[in-house]
């Protein structure tokens, strides 16, 4: 009997199932790492492992025991930080040590983007609101964004209108942050995008675009995504260009890429940041194939074996769209249209959590639901919840 592959999945939440079940469709022996604590992929994992996705050193040893073909994790910057500490140390497919850092810390990313030539708006990394203020942060013009320099999910997230609202901000971002520290940067207008993209040995292949839909002003925690995302074809080949050079830049050669932007009034296009690895909330696992046909967790896997993608095009909806639940009425909505329109719903998830608990970052919202359909308008009327 020949024997399996292996691959080492960093992550087992909701949002990494896929990459699991994926994995074993296709014939691999799983490895998977995660707290055991709300990993419900465990029970699909050929082995699970009780080790936080931080503890890298310690993943490591087990790797070297393992022996894996390849590592791999969709939608988590925290993981795909152990993934690339893994590939290089193990001598695995996956993209070189300094694209961890690029693609992680806000600064040095915001840093490599002005390097290259791509637009990118005043910004200052500090640890602490003094230090902020020393290198000029009260001539940032209102408003402005604090952030944590090194996390992602909306956490620490803060839109400054008013100056005195600055120094609680830092607080609370370097607060979130692992590296304690801050950065502040310049607000940009514009509707919010985001692109998902995979490359194989430094060519980039752009697979869709996405619409976000925010709380926005303070946190921008995402309340909903929706593909297409209807912009013209002339400005999605600018964005094309613009993700390209942005990957370049960052050194990102191989697996998937979620690059965030806005796109002003004016057709600018305003970089927010990149992460080397698929968009999580749903976007690349499930929107994505539903949209384009295309197996996007299997390209991850494909290039985490140090295989060319493989773009076979699978029967796909007109478009999809993923609603998150934030509140009681949105548990009410969700009910409603499974009353009304079930053909649409796709899957659900639904955390047992009190309802009347205002979510404070993406990681605290209530559960999510799956709609797709042939008729955009009708899909997109759905997700905006504007009558069906």
């Amino acid at each position: 009997m020949e024997k399996k592959q292996r691959v080492v999945i960093i992550g087992a939440n909701e949002f990494q199932l896929p990459l699991i079940r994926k994995a074993s469709e296709r014939g691999f022996e799983t490895h998977v790492f995660a707290w055991e604590k709300g990993a419900v992929g465990k029970e699909e994992a050929d082995y699970f492992y009780p080790v936080s996705i931080t503890e890298k050193e310690t993943i490591l040893e087990y790797c070297r025991r393992i022996k894996p073909e390849a590592a791999a994790t969709i939608g988590s910057d925290l993981a795909e930080v152990t993934v690339n500490y893994l590939t290089n140390h193990l001598g695995l497919p996956g993209n070189p040590p300094e694209t961890a850092v690029f693609a992680v810390n806000k600064y040095i990313m915001r840093k490599k983007l002005r390097e290259a030539g791509l637009y990118t708006p005043r910004f200052i990394e500090a640890g602490s609101f003094a230090e902020a203020e020393e290198k000029g942060l009260g001539s940032f013009p209102l408003p402005f964004i604090i952030k944590p320099v090194d996390r992602s999910g909306s956490r620490g997230i803060n839109r400054i209108d008013d100056y005195g609202q600055a120094e609680a901000a830092f607080r609370e971002a370097c607060g979130h942050s692992f590296e304690k520290k801050a950065i502040a940067e310049e607000y940009m207008e514009g509707a919010e995008y985001s692109c998902e993209g995979i490359s194989s040995e430094g060519r980039h292949y752009l697979l869709q675009v996405t619409k976000k839909y925010t709380t926005g002003s303070p946190h921008f925690i995402e309340t909903a995504h929706i593909e297409p995302c209807g912009l013209s074809g002339e400005m999605l080949e600018k964005v094309r260009e613009t993700v390209f050079r942005v990957l370049d830049a960052l050194h990102i050669r191989n697996g998937a890429s979620h690059t965030e932007l806005r796109i002003s009034g004016d057709g600018e296009i305003r970089l927010i940041e990149t992460g080397a690895r698929m968009g999580g909330d749903c976007i690349g696992s499930d929107l994505v194939p539903l949209t384009t046909g295309y197996d996007y967790v299997g390209m991850v896997l494909d290039t985490a074996f140090g295989r060319m993608p493989d773009f076979t095009v699978s029967p796909h909806r007109a478009a999809a769209g993923i609603r998150f639940i934030m509140n009681r009425r949105d548990l009410e909505y969700f009910e409603s249209l499974q009353k009304k329109a079930p053909e649409a719903i796709v899957r659900s998830f639904i955390e047992e959590r009190d309802l009347s608990a205002v979510p404070g970052d993406s990681g605290s919202r209530h559960g999510f639901f799956l709609i797709a359909g042939d008729d955009t308008e009708e899909v997109r009327r759905m997700i905006e919840n504007s009558g069906i």
